[in-house]
This record gives structure tokens, sequence and C-alpha cells, in this order.
């Protein structure tokens, strides 16, 4: 089947509840199959446009159009905390009649269990067993059964259990990966032909992201997608809508050639500039040298008002913009001198996930732990994050990780001397920050203990490009926002051995670029999880957590855990 759907986007702009231009005049198209990657610094307004497009919010400017089915995974889907069922994540992505039909169908059979309290043969019993038949129709109808069998089909390829068994399930009890997995299966093999998807890369391991790069291209679909992964990007998108600068350009080649394509447009924008100007000028000058002569010479006074018409036409039509500022992020982790031995580990084994296995990281190294979704990488560094085994609170920072839940384990993980932990969580579970401003976390010289006054927690914040974003909670800040803050404080906090999990997941490429800057000036050691294959290009020691229980040290990269 060709791909008859499509969107497109016409004159859009969006203004802020406060008043701040978001963007504006934002026009492109997706359809004929296209794989089009939406990017731009975190906070720009990708996120934001994707919402309009979905109609989950108004277009207050320009037109949004739309053409037949369209299929969308939201960005937060992989966090999902409440007691949603899969049925309910299965019919959230279904197209509205089936989704209606499925909500139907659910109200009907609770009110029949209910009903049934009364008596089988009451007459609230079989009104309601009228209302269920027609619900069952009515599913039928708008073609439920052909979409429990596509259910089960994702059930059995991602949970290995089939939908009869699975379909109760609270989506909390999957992880994230599988989350995702199961979402975008469902929407690549279902009826939709235009696809929008927020970071669906997230939390999905190396061979889930090598199997998403697959499935987009091979994908008959239309699809419009926000990455922050510079590999997907690279293998994937055939077209990139760039939101900078308060608007929107395409560029009809892929991100390979994107770079090049936005430093010669960023020169065509200066260029042009440079030309208004020089116009602008040679139009005053004129000017000025008619009104000069008009002073004496009455005959002057019609050439004057003609150059000054001229001059006011050309400044009111306005010049052309410029190009937009780029993100100057700079992270300055500085570290400290510890032993040479930062952490010890012996006969560890974590419990379930892990057999014993010895590690030995030195001062300076830069190590990535590598290892598909569930073999215990995350746990690892809560526990080192805790200081090990046997922690000794005193070369702890306050902001350490002993506030995490405690890590089943045996054998002994410890620090060197003078190792202080920081530790970056993947999902920025920090409650106790979201209803804070971020200068107030700063300036107030809380447990962070930055001791800043206010105009050194602005100066601190506008290095990370977060100024603008001062006196808002941390809770309201974009994904990508939310990392960069927290970078900052394992800057503050005087860790020397970084302990990341997944950091560059919701950064926006300048801010993953300023990172791996950041940590080359580390003075310290580096310890990071990661799926980022662009990100592990950037360390020299590789610990891969094998799928059977296995810890081994591997001379490069390794992806495949078999």
């Amino acid at each position: 089947m060709v791909p008859v759907g499509y969107v497109d986007v016409a004159g859009v702009g969006f203004t802020l509840p406060d008043g701040r231009r978001l963007f504006g005049d934002v026009s492109f198209r997706v359809g004929e199959g296209a794989k089009v990657a939406l990017v731009g610094p975190n906070g720009a307004g990708k996120t934001t446009l994707l919402r309009m497009v979905a109609g989950d919010a108004p277009t207050p400017e320009g037109a949004i159009a739309r053409s037949g089915g369209l299929g969308v995974m939201r960005q937060f889907i992989g966090m999902i905390g409440d007691e949603t069922t899969l049925t309910g994540l299965a019919l959230s992505l279904a197209p509205p009649r089936l989704r209606a039909a499925g909500d139907r169908l659910a109200r009907a059979e609770a009110a029949l269990h209910a009903a049934e309290g009364y008596g089988s043969q009451s007459a609230a019993a079989h009104k309601a067993q009228i209302a269920y038949a027609d619900a069952l129709t009515a599913w039928g109808e708008a073609g439920g059964y052909d979409a429990e069998v596509q259910f089960d089909t994702v059930s059995t390829l991602v949970l290995e259990l089939p939908w009869e068994k699975t379909r109760d399930r609270p989506v909390r009890t999957l992880s994230g990966g599988q989350q995702k997995r199961f979402a975008l299966e469902l929407l690549l093999q279902g009826p939709d032909e235009v696809l929008l998807l927020d970071e669906p890369d997230n939390f999905l391991d190396v061979p889930a992201k090598r199997w998403l790069e697959s499935r987009l291209r091979e994908s008959r679909k239309s699809v419009l997608y926000v990455s922050h992964d510079r590999e997907l990007l690279a293998r994937t998108a055939d077209r990139v809508v760039a939101v900078e600068g308060g608007s929107a350009w395409v560029h009809p080649g892929g991100f390979a050639s994107w770079h090049e394509a936005r430093v010669a447009r960023h020169e065509r924008l200066e260029e042009n500039r440079r030309r208004w100007d020089e116009e602008r000028e040679k139009l005053r000058q004129q000017m000025l040298m008619y009104k000069q002569k008009a002073a004496y010479n009455s005959d002057m006074a019609s050439r004057y008002q003609a150059a000054l018409t001229r001059l006011r036409k050309f400044e009111e039509a306005g010049p052309p913009p410029l190009p937009p500022r780029d993100q100057e992020i700079k992270m300055r982790l500085r570290g400290g001198r510890t032993g040479k031995r930062a952490v010890i580990c012996e006969g560890l084994e974590l419990d379930g996930l892990t057999y014993p296995f010895d590690l030995e990281i030195w001062y300076g190294d830069r190590v990535a732990v590598l290892g598909a979704n569930g073999t215990g990488k995350s746990h690892f560094l809560r526990l080192m994050a805790r200081g090990g085994t046997d922690p000794d609170p005193a070369s702890l920072p306050v902001d350490s990780g002993l506030r995490l839940a405690p890590v089943a384990h045996d054998g002994v993980a410890r620090l060197g001397a003078r190792v202080r932990p920081g530790h970056f969580s993947q999902t920025h579970d920090r409650p106790d920050l979201r209803d804070r401003a971020l200068v107030e976390i700063l300036w107030r010289g809380d447990e962070h203990r930055s001791g800043l006054d206010r105009a050194g927690a602005m100066k601190a914040l506008n290095r990370y490009e977060l100024a603008g974003q001062g006196d808002q909670r941390f809770g309201t800040l974009s994904g990508g926002q939310q990392a960069r803050f927290l970078v900052l404080l394992l800057e503050l906090s005087g860790a020397t051995l970084l302990l990341l999990d997944e950091p560059t997941d919701n950064l926006d490429l300048a801010s993953a670029e300023a990172l791996e800057e950041g940590l080359k000036g580390f003075e310290g050691t580096v310890l990071a999880v990661t799926h980022d294959r662009w990100f592990t290009r950037s360390f020299d020691r590789f610990v891969l957590f094998r799928g059977d229980g296995e810890v081994v040290e591997t001379p490069e990269p390794v992806w495949d855990v078999r």
C-alpha cells in the first residue's frame, strides 16, 4: 500500500503564556513516506510543535492540514507511573474509532460485573447484558478483533507472552525500553499512514535502537520524529527540519549533510544582512546629502523627500534575519586529585542480575558501562553512588547517592581515597527540586553548598544556557534543560567520580557535545552507563554487562550482548 497520508504545516507560530515568542512562521510537509527529523536546542519548541501537529494543542497562528491516519507516541510514554494497563496503552495508540469502541466495551464490561452483583436475572443485569452485547458488536465493527490479533503479536514479540496474559498488566511494571518497544511495534504495524514520534529512542538499548533504525528505513509510513541520538539520526533521516532562532528551516538532505548545510545557511544569512546594512547606509547617506543641499537650494527639496521616502520604505520592509545564535554551553567540570584506585570491586554480585566479578577503575579513567536493558548497569552505578558496600559518610557529598534505594548485592565494592561520587540519574528523579526555582536552589547555598550569591548563580546558569529559566521551577523545565541543570549541580558538588546514567538521553546536539568537552577537562574519573554510540567513542575503557550475568571488560565497544 502506498502511503496517502500527509501533514502540511504552514506559517505556524506559538507564544508562551508569559509573552515570550517561542517560534513563528514554521512551514514544512511530511508525506510520501519521508522520514523527517525535527532537531533543535532544548526548549526551542520541538515538543510543542509536535503536540500542535498531533492536535493535542491549539494552533493559534498559521494552519496545520492532516490527511489519513495519524499515530502518535508522546515523549513520556516510557515513564508512565499510574495504573494504566497494557490494554489502555494499546488503545491510546489506536485510531480514534477503535479507541472509542474499546473505551465503550471497557465501561460496558465494568457495568455488567457491577450489575451481576444484584443477581444475573435482575433488570439491571439484563440491561447491562444488552449494553455489553451492543458494545461487543461495535468493537467488532471497528476492527477490534483484528486489533487483538495485532496486540497478541506485539505482546509475544516484546514480552514473550500472549496478549491474554499481559493485557491487564500495569504499564509501570514494564521497563522503559519495553514500554517503548511495545508502543513502537503497535504504531509501525498499525494502519496509520503518518507517525509522530517524540524521542522514540530514549530508554532503548543499542540492539533496540538498531531495530528501530531498521524498522524506520523499511517502513512505507511517513514519519516525523524528535531524537537527540546522532547515530540514529544519521542512519534514518532523509530530511531535517531545524527549529532554531524562533523559526524553522528545512534541509532536504539527511542528517549527515545537515551540519554543513547549516553552516552554509548561516553564512548566507550573514551575507544578506551585511548587504542590507550596506544598502541602508547608502540610502541614508544619499538622504543626508539631499537634506544638506535642500537647506540652501529649494530645488533639492523634492529630491530630499524622495530619498527620505525610499529610506523609510526600505527600513519598514525590515532587515533579513540574522543567523540564530549558537548555544555556548560551557560545562566546567573540575573534579580533583584522588588516590590511584578510584573504584575497587572484589567478587561483587548484584542479586539476580550478575555473577561475581572483579573490577578496578583507576584515577582518570573514562569507563563506558555497556549492555542490554535489565542487566544491572544502573544498579551498579547506584551502589557506587552510595559509596559502595562500606561507605564513609565523611567522604561523600551531602547530595550523594545515599538517598538512593539500597542495592541488594554480595561481595565488596568500595571507593578509593578522596573519591567523592556524584550521581546523574537517567530519569531525573529529584522530587526535592521539582517545585523550586533554579536560582533558589543555587543561591541559598542549600544541600549543594554552591556558595553562590544571586549574581553568581545567574552567571553559572548562563554558562549552561539556563539564565532565562532562572526563576522557573525545576519540574517545569524540558527534559534537556533538567539534564543540563543536573550536570551543573554535579559541577558545583565537588565530585571527583562522576557516575552518569544515560546523561545524553535528553540533551540536544549542542549540549551533548558540550558535555563531551566538559568531560575532557574533568580532573577525575568518569563511569557512564550509555547506549549512545556516538558518545561512547569518547571513552577509553568498556565494561560489558552481558545478558547471561557475566560482567567482562572488552577492548572495544560491544553492542551485541550475546
